[in-house]
């Protein structure tokens, strides 16, 4: 039916046909964590999902390569020159809540699965502001949602693992801030850089870019939240370069910041900071100082208070837990954390991230196996492509 409608074989339309569909299984779930495999209906799904999120990409490169597509108006899909796309508010107000969106979703799974997914709507993003037609304000609006879509892309490739794409995207997200004087965009950004340079263990270029981002928050009289979010980015720069004064007196500002309470205009990108998310930022920074009870204090405190709709930033609690409470010596406190870790990988959550956290914790315990709780729990990490 749909190439009867559409003019076209059912394999240009992204579609794979029922009787070679079977002949692919086994080469696309090859690759698939083995906690998403538990049945045969959920293989079909995960393949299926992979598969359509491939499609959308793909059909959106083809978009701004000038092809027609199908489910688009002939204004959205004709060559460049033929047709104009005017865009309007209902445009406008659909991207900017598609960009909210995969900020949810990322918070919720992490980001290794959707940068396929903000790299097409911001391929989409670039298209309508060369070749649509719309006003001054208008045109702002695009400007503002691709610098966000950007910085946000960049976010997802940094937890994908994907470092040298993801300050690809930081950089470009950054210039597109300096050029239009966005500051609510530059301190996102220089945050998002800092708190990249941590894990790239670059802790003296953490805390330049936090400090960069704290000279854009002075000039757009920021709220007191991003000033706790710049301030922790700062003390975890200091804690990976071992200097603990400088890092507490960092954590005293961002919690005397965050106690200030929220404000109207606090930006939807500081939202995730929480009571729980700050307590594990400080426990992660305590933990790089070699603090490690008062860590473990911190981020089980974090993990026990944080909520489903942040079970990435949970995930990550438990395995920074699972880390200190090991390098603490504390193995009962270590199996329990990393248990809760699995049960928030089977229930979907997939940063590749907190993967690699708990990957190094798995590593860790490997003089330990004697303990039939640690060897059963290592068992079960060796599951994981981590």
């Amino acid at each position: 039916m749909l190439e009867r409608f559409y003019g076209k074989p059912i394999v240009e339309l992204g579609f794979t046909p029922p009787e070679t569909a079977g002949l692919m299984l086994p080469e696309a779930h090859a690759d698939l964590p083995s906690g998403n495999m538990d049945n045969g209906n959920e293989i079909f799904v995960a393949v299926n999902r992979r598969e359509a999120l491939t499609t959308g990409a793909a059909a959106l490169t083809l978009a701004a390569a000038g092809h027609n597509l199908p489910w688009l108006p002939p204004a959205a899909s004709a060559q460049s020159g033929r047709h104009k796309l005017r865009v309007g508010t209902e445009e406008v107000d659909l991207l900017r809540s598609a960009v909210l969106d995969l900020d949810v979703i990322d918070q919720r799974f992490g980001g290794g699965r959707l940068w396929r997914s903000a790299r097409a709507h911001l391929i989409l993003v670039h298209r309508l502001i060369e070749e649509g037609t719309y006003g001054e304000p208008t045109g702002q609006e695009l400007h503002g949602i691709a610098g966000q879509l950007t910085t946000s892309l960049g976010w997802f490739c940094y937890d994908a693992g994907q470092q040298t794409e993801a300050r690809v995207y930081f950089s470009e997200a950054l210039n597109t801030a300096m050029i239009s004087g966005d500051e609510p965009l530059a301190i996102r950004t220089l945050s998002n850089m800092a708190r990249q340079s941590v894990d790239l263990g670059k802790g003296r270029e953490a805390v330049r870019f936090a400090h960069i981002a704290q000279a854009h928050a002075a000039e757009w009289s920021a709220p007191p939240r991003v000033g706790a979010l710049l301030a922790i980015r700062e003390a975890h720069g200091h804690a990976r370069l071992g200097d603990e004064t400088s890092c507490g007196e960092a954590i005293k500002r961002a919690w005397d910041d965050f106690e200030r309470g929220p404000s109207a205009r606090d930006p939807d990108w500081t939202s995730f900071l929480n009571e729980a998310e700050l307590s594990c930022l400080e426990g992660m920074c305590r933990l790089d100082l070699g603090q490690h009870g008062y860590s473990a204090k911190l981020l089980d405190h974090a993990a026990r208070l944080q909520g489903i709709e942040y079970s990435r930033n949970r995930g990550m609690s438990l395995a920074q837990l699972a880390h200190a409470t090991l390098r603490g010596h504390d193995l009962d406190h270590t199996v329990k954390a990393l248990e809760e870790s699995l049960q928030l990988v089977d229930s979907g959550m997939s940063s590749p991230r907190t993967m690699k956290q708990l990957a190094l914790v798995r590593d860790g315990l490997t003089p330990h196996l004697s303990s039939a709780p640690v060897r059963d729990v290592a068992e079960r990490l060796d599951q994981y492509a981590v």
